[in-house]
């Protein structure tokens, strides 16, 4: 019996004879860059989030009572957790990680409530240890959820992840402003002339390279900046070098180097409630970016994110670190530099592992000084607002429920920054939500937008503004009269 032949597809070949045009090209989010600009561009993400990544431990370290070395050695364990996270994050295996340019490090919403257990715990040797054994539980518990909370996903249109990318950029600006006055608030030369000088010069090197440069250089504008601050605040007393002829060359995070954790209701109970609101800033951050590198994050993206956030947690604590969550500032540093390979943020990562064994060079990024942060931090932050005024163009806020639903929501979101006190009678526990304007102006986007545009048949769906309203002018006075039946 004779063999059927194969028969062959014809290819469609071009001209040139070539078929590599036909291949389909990676999106730039999978791009692998040249490695002199990998590494460039990864330094410049860590020097955008290395003071947020350094804060948070150093808050908590000097509430336990940590000696200098022991501060310093937390400070370097909380980096190298950063390092992993963020590996985990942008390179990913299995169904772990968004796989976007995600720099992942210490979440400030995990602050207050760690100040508390500290606060709580008889025996300050405990508190560590009760701290590691509350985050493990709640990254455990939040890896396991992760897929369920990314079905939020379908309630966050245009008009909900373009307020939230406002709030993230608005949001940040008081860090940018605090880091602009100096590193210490208690000083007596806080936000001194000195300071403010420092951050405006380095605000204004960063716009003069993005301005009058090209390519690459105007891509690192925001690192060319910090150094060149740096160096220009020598002069001025604050770049402070000592700090590097102190530290170790070589130290490795023990494990459980504060002891085996301890498991405590009240602390695991904390701690969830911290990992929810990281989750939906996460989750936030992870629709920002997506917009701002043409990748939309859909809900397998977003489960993915939140199982590299979640896993990074529960690991942290293994190696003396805390509670791991997205990093907005990076975000802004995507969107400024346009630079969009997960790979390069991967290489910052890997930068931070290193700097997170290597003590001496945590000191030599440390002497950035504050005010030289707080200059570039006005053009990073700014840039992550700018990208939610740009989604907003794009949310249909020619109708009134979508002003409506902008307009409260960013009001709701913006209290703790206008108002700081404005919750002073809430109960502490509740103070870990209503602190985060990002994550109310979130709730309040997504619950409104349920209302006005998910539920019931609503005529005002319909109704558009021509214009801005005069002061006493009624809506109807803004649309032309209905036709008669």
């Amino acid at each position: 019996m004779a063999a059927t032949p194969r028969v062959r597809k014809a290819v469609a070949v071009p001209e040139d004879g070539s078929v590599r045009d036909q291949m389909p090209e990676k999106h730039p989010v999978d791009e692998k860059l040249p490695p002199l600009k990998m590494m460039t561009s990864g330094l410049q993400h860590v020097a955008a989030m290395y003071a947020g990544v350094v804060a948070p431990p150093l808050i908590v370290g000097a509430a336990v009572g940590l000696s200098a070395k022991e501060l310093t050695f937390l400070t370097g364990a909380s980096l190298f957790c950063a390092g992993i996270a963020t590996l985990l994050q942008t390179l990913g295996f299995w169904k772990i990680g968004a796989k976007l340019p995600f720099v992942n490090g210490v979440t400030f919403a995990g602050v207050a409530p760690m100040l508390a257990i500290v606060d709580q715990t008889k025996d300050k040797d405990d508190a560590l240890p009760i701290i590691y054994g509350a985050i493990i539980v709640a990254g455990l518990l939040g890896f396991v959820a992760a897929p369920f909370f990314s079905k939020l996903v379908r309630f966050f249109p245009p008009v909900v992840t373009g307020t939230v990318i406002t709030l993230i950029g608005v949001s940040l600006m008081p860090v940018a402003f605090g880091w602009a006055q100096g590193p210490n608030p208690a000083a007596e030369d806080y936000g001194s002339m000195k300071y403010l000088a420092l951050a405006g010069i380095s605000l204004v090197i960063v716009l003069l390279i993005r301005r009058f440069t090209t390519g690459f250089v105007k891509q690192i504008a925001v690192l060319l900046g910090l150094v060149i601050g740096t160096f220009v605040a020598i002069p001025f007393g604050v770049t402070d070098f000592s700090a590097i002829g102190e530290a170790d060359i070589i130290g490795f995070p023990t494990p459980f180097h504060f002891g085996v954790p301890q498991f405590a209701a009240a602390a695991i109970v904390s701690m969830i409630v911290v990992m929810i609101v990281s989750m939906t800033e996460s989750t936030a951050d992870m629709l920002a970016l997506g917009q701002i590198v043409e990748k939309p994050a859909d809900e397998k993206t977003i489960a993915a994110g939140l199982r590299a956030d979640t896993l990074g947690s529960a690991l942290s604590p293994l190696f003396n670190g805390f509670m791991a969550s997205a990093f907005a500032q990076n975000v802004g540093l995507v969107a400024m530099t346009k630079i969009r390979s997960r790979f390069v943020v991967a290489v910052g990562g890997g930068f931070l592992i290193l700097i997170g064994l290597m003590p001496v060079a945590a000191s030599l990024i440390a002497t950035v000084p504050r005010p030289v942060l707080g200059g570039a931090g006005v053009v990073l932050f700014g840039s992550v607002a700018a990208s939610g005024v740009q989604t907003l163009a794009k949310a249909g806020l020619e109708k009134d429920n979508n002003i409506l639903i902008v307009a409260v929501s960013l009001a709701i979101g913006l209290i703790p920054i206008a108002a700081p006190e404005f919750y002073h009678a809430f109960p502490e526990t509740a103070m870990i939500i209503l602190d985060s304007g990002i994550s109310t102006g979130c709730v309040a986007a997504v619950l409104l937008n349920l209302v006005f545009n998910h539920t019931g048949k609503n005529r005002a769906d319909d109704d558009e503004v021509a214009h801005a309203m005069e002061p006493g002018e009624t809506l109807s006075e803004t649309r032309a009269p209905a036709a008669a039946h």
